[in-house]
């Protein structure tokens, strides 16, 4: 019989963040994730969470390594770890990533992660001298040292650049290092912390991300042939397709989870060592029910109501989904109160522009068209030959 979309079973895709340690050689001078005392994942955990995850479900996963510095665990560990996970979790399709400042990347951890091709995110906030100033004295340095033998094996290595209460003042400078590097930029704004004595000191304010967001899409109109801004490519995307595609334009209720050190289990990495949001252990096998049914697990779907109450209405609800919950309780303590401030300022921002371009369906706020790789080659196409562009757009071909 033939199988038509209604009689395939579809796959969903989860992700899980292995949080290997808190521990990490830096000190950063905003960071909310690390804790010295933090003890090392063992392989033992490891064997405990593919067993749980082959009764989890049986969907593609995405497992991203991330900390602290997940590189202290060592290269044997990872070595150990990475077959374990992929022979034990087979046939099921399989992908890896890895969060690390990249200062105990060794040739011997190098070849480990080559074998898997896994792609490596790190952090680098600008120039050196702007850098080391909120990331520690010798972080740049370190950093593009182990930048360097990430690369010389065929490793992917990709920046996220965060944005604090000081920096923002750099923002030209910021986006001018990152351009003449011909490196992509991704950036994080800095949020209050719900570990220390004073979460405010760093966190970049609602207003001045909106107001940064704006200011490098002008920035990228100029320069698209010659960097790429994740964010402002992950928006256009969403605004598109009409679905969220990174996790802070989704919702990441029931798909995303992360283990900690010692095998618990937290809604995301940005909660781990924090024990009133523990769901449950790997070494207890807990159901989709079990995890949706903790104390935390209430929490989160607590979120999820309160974004269909105040977002109802809202033309992106569908890919924004009132942003990321740790954003929304971050500024009040750890109470859920409303939505993703974050992204309260970015939709401001896509109101604010009340002549959106109109293509079938969809209606496209004007400067993300123009951000998107349909506006830019549209723009060249015009250009080159004096027609409008604007004119003939078809969707498919921001996707090809």
């Amino acid at each position: 019989m033939k199988k038509t979309r209604n009689t395939v079973a579809q796959k969903r895709p989860f992700h899980v963040m292995i949080i290997p340690t808190l521990g990490c050689p830096s000190s950063c001078s905003y960071c909310w994730s690390s804790d010295e005392r933090s003890p090392i994942m063992t392989i033992d955990t490891i064997k405990e969470m593919v067993e749980w995850l082959k009764e989890f479900r049986d969907d593609p996963v995405t497992f991203t390594f991330h900390g602290g510095e997940p590189l202290l665990a060592g290269a044997g560990f990872y070595r150990e770890a990475l077959a374990l996970i992929t022979e034990g979790l087979r046939p099921r399709k399989i992908a890896f990533a890895l969060q690390t400042n990249l200062w105990k990347m060794t040739p011997e951890m190098a070849a480990v992660l080559a074998e898997y091709k896994i792609p490596i995110g790190s952090s680098l906030d600008g120039p050196k001298e702007l850098n080391d100033s909120q990331r520690s004295q010798g972080y740049f340095d370190k950093t593009m040292a182990g930048y360097k033998i990430a690369r010389d094996h065929g490793l992917s290595v990709q920046f996220i650049c965060t944005f604090t209460s000081a920096s923002i003042n750099f923002k030209e400078e910021i986006f001018d290092f990152f351009l003449e590097n011909g490196l992509t930029l991704k950036l994080h704004p800095a949020l209050p912390s719900l570990k220390s004595d004073d979460p405010d000191r760093w966190a970049l304010a609602p207003e001045e991300y909106g107001d940064l967001l704006v200011y490098l899409l002008d920035r990228y109109l100029e320069n698209m042939d010659r960097i790429e801004i994740r964010n402002i490519n992950d928006l256009c995307r969403c605004v598109f397709s009409g679905r969220g595609t990174v996790c802070t334009y989704v919702d990441c209720m029931d798909d995303t989870f992360a283990v900690g050190p010692d095998g618990s289990i937290y809604p995301c990495y940005r909660f781990v060592g924090m024990d009133e949001w523990v769901m449950g252990d790997v070494s207890d096998r807990p159901t989709q029910a079990d995890l949706r049914g903790s104390e935390a697990g209430r929490r989160m779907q607590e979120f999820k109501k309160r974004v269909d109450e105040v977002c109802k209405g809202c033309r992106h609800i569908r890919y924004c989904r009132g942003g990321c919950p740790y954003n929304a309780i971050a500024p009040s303590g750890g109470e859920l109160l409303g939505v993703d401030p974050q992204l309260r300022r970015l939709q401001e921002d896509l109101r604010r522009d009340n002549r959106p371009v109109r293509k079938g369906d969809v209606r496209i706020p004007r400067r993300l068209y123009a951000g998107s790789a349909v506006g830019f080659w549209q723009r060249r196409k015009a250009r080159d030959d004096g027609s409008d562009p604007e004119d003939n757009i078809e969707l498919k071909t921001f996707f090809s």
